[in-house]
């Protein structure tokens, strides 16, 4: 052989490293993906001939393919967990064989939540194994005596190695199995710490096939990165068939679920709870928490109502604006983008002429409320008018829309359903967008009036009673 032959033959046998993300290769290995970016994905290949295809010799069929109509649903039709709110979320509860990935910061309460839903669960009759690989069973007991979750077909280990865990599933066979949390468990077979990409890949894979083999539900919690995205390889929330992400402020009580991967489901819904020391509630009427209890107009408040998925939510936007004593004004905010508030106040000084480059403006929402969707921009910018001018707005009043760098209002979706909501909870009136007025459905007892510009919005807010309004219902 050749010495131009002896170096092809060496540089074939030589490993290569490949991306399990997006197949990018590389000669040396890398800790991030030079293609795609992701970190702990690139791996060893499996050398000459790994890429090419390989033959599999067909195999007996457990049961013969069968006419889509003949097959029954009986089995896959979802069983409610016994919360409401996270029914909501799931689209009526669990379905059999069912793998759902709960993903959340740390301590905003995805433990207290499931061991909840496991309690109640066996309560039913069913029996619930609970696995946690972060806590000692002492410490789920105590938590469980705290929430009132004790239940004798409740049962509880602590494990962090696979094939334990797949033990106990095969001695208990439970109708419900939760792993707290995938990325502390580890695999003998397959090198790399706990957490890691390979190892996290390996769990995940062995529970999905036990789950699927069994018609057994099952809950995975995950961690979360600093961005707040699902930690590990990508492909754990392809495998599953729920991705959930628990969100919260740790100064707050409030804690919404959210489903961002639904097979059996809609993705649009949001669940509350109230998480406190004696455990975790689902608020099926929120809005109350994001509302101050003054019952006396005050200059520089506001109301809106949000949609979270598909469901309203009245929030109050607080604004205040005084001298500045820098020569840099302050722009503070809490529960809201300081983005879109740099924006509002863009167009009113520059379109309403009001004079706030030498002011203070700080905006905050009630009750750990966080705001990030456009049709809270009329409710952010006539509580700074009304901070600014010292006037507050009438009683039982909310606004609703987007503006514009050109001053205007513009139309929002679920107009509708945001003003049922309002008009709930006891409002009266109502600036909304005035191109969503013609043939919107006026809930009984409340008067919208259309607002087509911001200067045309901040004269109907300071209306008195002998304003005529657009459409009264």
């Amino acid at each position: 052989m050749s010495t131009t032959a002896a170096r092809r033959a060496e540089k074939a046998a030589r490993p290569g490293f490949r991306c399990t993300e997006c197949g990018w290769t590389a000669a040396k290995w890398a800790g991030r993906c030079g293609e795609c970016q992701a970190w702990g994905t690139v791996l060893e290949d499996s050398g000459p001939g790994g890429g090419a295809p390989k033959t599999v010799a067909a195999a007996p069929t457990r049961a013969p393919a069968r006419p889509i109509s003949e097959i029954s649903v009986e089995s896959a039709l979802a069983r409610a967990t016994g919360v409401d709110e996270l029914d909501r979320v799931l689209g009526g509860g669990l379905v059999p064989g069912a793998v759902v990935l709960l993903a959340g910061e740390p301590g905003v309460g995805k433990s207290t939540l499931l061991l909840d839903v496991a309690a109640r669960t066996a309560r039913g009759g069913r029996r619930v194994l609970y696995v946690t690989g972060e806590e000692s069973v002492a410490q789920i007991r105590l938590r469980a005596g705290r929430i009132g979750a004790l239940d004798p077909n409740l049962l509880i280990a602590d494990e962090t190695d696979l094939a334990t865990v797949l033990g106990h599933i095969e001695q208990v066979d439970p109708d419900l199995f939760v792993l707290d949390s995938v990325q502390t468990i580890a695999s003998a077979a397959i090198e790399g710490t706990a957490g890691g990409v390979a190892q996290v890949r390996e769990v995940s894979a062995a529970v999905i096939q036990a789950a699927k083999s069994r018609d057994m539900p099952v809950v995975l919690v995950g961690h979360v990165t600093k961005d707040g995205s699902v930690a590990g390889p990508r492909t754990l929330e392809h495998l599953v068939d729920v991705v959930c992400q628990f969100e919260g402020d740790r100064h707050s009580r409030l804690r919404m679920l959210r489903a961002t991967k639904n097979r059996y489901g809609p993705t649009d819904e949001v669940g509350c709870f109230d998480l406190s020391e004696q455990g975790i509630v689902g608020l099926a009427d929120p809005s109350g928490l994001f509302m101050s209890q003054s019952h006396n107009p005050v200059p520089g408040t506001c109301l809106t109502v949000t949609l979270e998925g598909r469901r309203p939510l009245a929030t109050e936007i607080q604004a205040l604006v005084a001298p500045s004593q820098v020569p840099n004004p302050r722009r503070t905010t809490s529960g809201v983008d300081s983005s879109r508030l740099a924006m509002v106040l863009a167009v009113l000084q520059r379109r309403l002429g009001a004079r706030l480059a030498d002011q203070d403006v700080y905006v905050s929402t009630v009750g750990g409320a966080r705001v990030v969707e456009p049709s809270a921009d009329l409710a952010l910018a006539l509580a700074a008018v009304g901070s600014r001018e010292n006037t507050s707005l009438p009683r039982g009043l909310v606004a609703i829309g987007e503006v514009g760098l050109a001053g205007e209002i513009r139309n929002v979706s679920g107009v509708g359903r945001r003003l049922a909501e309002a008009a709930r909870l006891g409002f009266t009136r109502a600036i909304v967008p005035h191109a969503s007025v013609a043939g919107l459905a006026v809930p009984k007892g409340m008067t919208v009036l259309g607002a087509s510009d911001l200067a045309r919005a901040v004269q109907v807010a300071n209306m008195t009673d002998n304003v005529v309004p657009i459409r009264r219902g």
